[in-house]
């Protein structure tokens, strides 16, 4: 901890609870919260969607229309409609359900950033009942801009925009990239892979598994996380990721021998900017042409950096990723993203009762011995390089 944390005042953490607002990283004391923020991207519902969605997704960079189209055709391939939204339904159900039966009564408001239903919306119909004192998830696991700070940011600009500064506070859950509910998943699609090519004949030797997540600029890469931790190359982004695949894989090979033979690499996917701006490589497809120069004959792709089917999992993974293997010889399987499989939800259930216990963080359930994930972020936490610190919830400023 530097001095700069031990000496932050309570004015540092902008429109945080009580005991967030005098923690130090990490809250330890019980919070007695109203009510849950389920905070997710968003996406469009049907073809004249689209086009606004993106505008949303992008705004304040000036990219043309006909530049969005290059993007919007993923969209309009599944009839414009994401499964994005239909998909975080499901999880507000669940999470609902899974509550009731903790005997946890807290209401789950879900809005977005990007899309209907709005988090401004959701927020003043949450303070409209009178719950104020909020705990927001957002459904992204990972610490970076585009992951974590964005959403801080959004949610303290929902609190600007409609008024209820010094009515509503939201804290936020911790970067969850570790925990076993959400890990779950990928052993058991990894597990299932393995155990499927072998059963087709592939030797372990001659088995790739690919570990993909979202690729973001490389300087994004380099400032995401705490800036006092030396991360190495990429950022925390990039350690998180790498701590989780490896430590999957030695679960793996626990329960199937075999795969010790089996080689594993992150990759990355679903890159957006232009050819000048470098961002986090390798790319999954340019992997998967080169395997059989490595004498590989099956491929399983692990959407680690993802927490449902969306589009990203749905069309680069699903379906390029898919045909690179198909056009290099290779087996292919995509493994299952957590989704809403009752390890996962049971997951954030766990995460919520982490806050409202105040638990210590030695009592904190995680996999890898990466630093734990902060309740109250480090200042200068996932700059983004090009529009410089704005205000964010859960987190010590800037």
């Amino acid at each position: 901890m530097t001095d700069r944390d031990a000496a932050h005042s309570a004015a540092d953490v902008l429109y945080g609870s009580e005991a967030a607002r005098s923690a130090e990283g990490y809250v330890q004391t019980p919070v007695a919260y109203d009510g849950i923020i389920l905070a997710g991207f968003g996406g469009p519902e049907g073809q004249d969607d689209v086009i606004p969605f993106l505008r949303n997704v992008t705004r304040g960079r000036g990219i043309p229309d006909e530049r969005l189209e290059e993007v919007a055709h993923h969209y309009r391939h599944f009839g414009g409609v994401s499964p994005i939204n239909a998909q975080n339904r499901e999880l507000k159900l669940a999470l609902e359900t899974a509550l009731q039966a903790r005997g946890i009564d807290l209401p789950v408001y879900w809005g977005n950033r990007n899309w209907a239903p709005y988090l401004a919306e959701v927020v003043t119909e949450a303070a409209d009942a009178g719950d104020t004192t909020l705990l927001a998830f957002a459904t992204s696991a990972y610490s970076s801009f585009s992951s974590c700070r964005q959403y801080r940011e959004d949610l303290a600009g929902v609190i600007e925009q409609t008024g209820l500064a010094g009515t509503v506070t939201i804290d936020k859950i911790r970067p969850f990239y570790d925990h076993p509910g959400f890990v779950d998943a990928f052993v058991q699609g990894v597990r299932a892979s393995i155990e499927g090519f072998l059963e087709a004949g592939i030797a372990p030797a001659d088995i790739e598994v690919l570990f993909s997540t979202h690729s973001i600029p490389t300087t994004d890469a380099e400032r995401s996380g705490a800036r006092d931790i030396d991360w190495g190359e990429g950022g925390a982004y990039a350690a998180q990721h790498e701590a989780v695949a490896a430590w999957t894989m030695a679960r793996v090979r626990d329960l199937i021998p075999a795969a010790a033979d089996a080689s594993w690499e992150l990759v990355y996917q679903s890159r957006s900017g232009p050819p000048s701006q470098p961002w986090l490589e390798p790319d999954v497809c340019d992997v998967i042409a080169e395997l059989p120069a490595r004498g590989r004959r099956a491929v399983a792709v692990v959407p680690v950096g993802f927490m449902s089917d969306h589009m990203e999992v749905l069309w680069d993974l699903d379906t390029e990723a898919a045909e690179a293997a198909s056009e290099a010889g290779l087996l292919f399987a995509r493994t299952p993203t957590p989704g809403v499989s009752p390890a996962f939800v049971d997951g954030i259930v766990d995460l919520i009762e982490e806050r409202l216990e105040g638990r210590p963080v030695a009592e904190r359930q995680r996999v890898t011995t990466l630093t734990p994930s902060f309740d109250i972020c480090r200042p200068g936490c996932c700059e983004n390089v090009r529009a410089g610190f704005k205000p964010a919830v859960a987190g010590i400023a800037p």
